[in-house]
């Protein structure tokens, strides 16, 4: 974090500029990147996602403009433009890319201004990857989205036919769509070919043949060091203390290998454990009297469980359930004797006090 890798897209995308050197850039068809912000806000979805494509919303305006002015021979020449623009099809292809990214075909005609935050950076993508070009730049285009719009999105990315750039944590992500990393280090761009795994193997023997290299030349030079120290006085020897001294100047500074984040961190053992840890037995859950699921769930120690679901399926009101915050409509929760329960919620933000500094805060619940 915070090495520059927003600000190397941004000077690809003209918005920084180089404090010195140049930057070519052959943009070909052009370059797509995703605007962080909302400009349209009374567009509809789809309509939205169509302005992506600027050479086509051109087409279609000189179309207008040729019909309401009646020079009907422009547009012949016109629809055969739309046509090389693929405008038949645009239509069709801007919801297709919203069906992928999430969103049912009952929401594409509500306004932008009716999606949450998380859904208009859904909908500022699905524009960004509307525009043809050569050169596509997507900064952490995963954030706000849920499993099934990744692997859709995962899949999309492999049949881009163009040069994909693109910033992002999730090392899966990362693997299905990516053959070469760049890598930010000591303010120095390393470039490495294949996937994030074959990242981490090549830069694991880099790392270790650095440090072999460091700790050979620690050695010489402790060697030569201890040669200058006898020898500097003696008459007999002292040419040769020099010229070990000039040697010495000459070495080149490998410095020790080191990876950026040493740190080790471990779960506290709870002291007792109960078993099962949590049962629910017919439990409904939901919100005003109405039910959203009915389950049976028992959860045993050491357990690792995945929650998958569609958007609104219940998986935050389940999760609500097992941490005590959502009270059942029916059915009964049997907690362990010996039960802690960890809870790191979805709006996390709401439940911080944003005046205490982090070590504060950790303190509050751990005195």
């Amino acid at each position: 974090h915070g090495c520059g890798k927003s600000s190397l897209l941004a000077l690809l995308t003209g918005d920084l500029h180089p404090d010195k050197g140049d930057l070519a850039l052959d943009k070909g068809r052009g370059l797509a990147h995703m605007a962080q912000e909302i400009d349209a806000l009374d567009r509809n979805a789809v309509d939205y996602v169509l302005d992506g494509d600027i050479e086509l919303r051109r087409i279609q305006q000189n179309i207008f403009d040729a019909e309401a002015s009646g020079t009907h021979e422009k547009l012949a020449d016109l629809h055969e433009q739309l046509l090389r623009a693929d405008g038949y099809t645009a239509r069709s292809r801007a919801e297709q890319l919203l069906n992928g990214l999430g969103f049912h075909h009952d929401v594409l005609k509500k306004n932008v201004r009716d999606f949450s935050g998380g859904w208009r950076m859904r909908l500022n993508l699905a524009k960004t990857l509307m525009c043809p070009s050569d050169i596509l730049l997507l900064d952490e285009p995963t954030n706000h989205l849920d499993l099934d719009a990744i692997v859709w999105l995962e899949s999309f990315l492999k049949r881009y036919p163009g040069t994909l750039l693109v910033i992002s944590h999730d090392r899966d992500f990362l693997d299905a769509i990516t053959d070469h990393i760049l890598h930010i280090e000591h303010q120095t761009l390393f470039q490495y070919r294949g996937n994030y795994s074959a990242f981490e193997r090549t830069r694991a023997e880099r790392l270790q043949q650095q440090q072999a290299a460091y700790d050979k030349q620690q050695k010489l030079r402790a060697h030569m060091e201890k040669f200058v120290e006898r020898f500097r006085a003696k008459a007999t020897k002292a040419k040769q203390a020099q010229s070990r001294l000039k040697a010495l100047a000459r070495l080149e500074d490998i410095s020790a290998a080191h990876v950026d984040s040493p740190f080790s961190f471990v779960f506290p053992q709870a002291n007792k454990m109960s078993s099962p840890l949590l049962v629910l037995d017919k439990a409904e859950l939901g919100y005003g009297g109405k039910p959203l699921l009915t389950l049976n769930l028992n959860i045993q120690p050491g357990s690792r469980i995945g929650l998958l679901g569609a958007n609104g399926a219940g998986k935050s009101t389940l999760i609500r359930a097992l941490a005590g915050e959502l009270p059942l409509i029916s059915g009964q929760v049997h907690q362990g004797e010996h039960l802690s329960i960890g809870y790191f919620a979805q709006h996390q933000l709401e439940s911080l006090d944003f005046n205490a500094s982090p070590l504060l805060h950790l303190q509050r619940l751990s005195p």
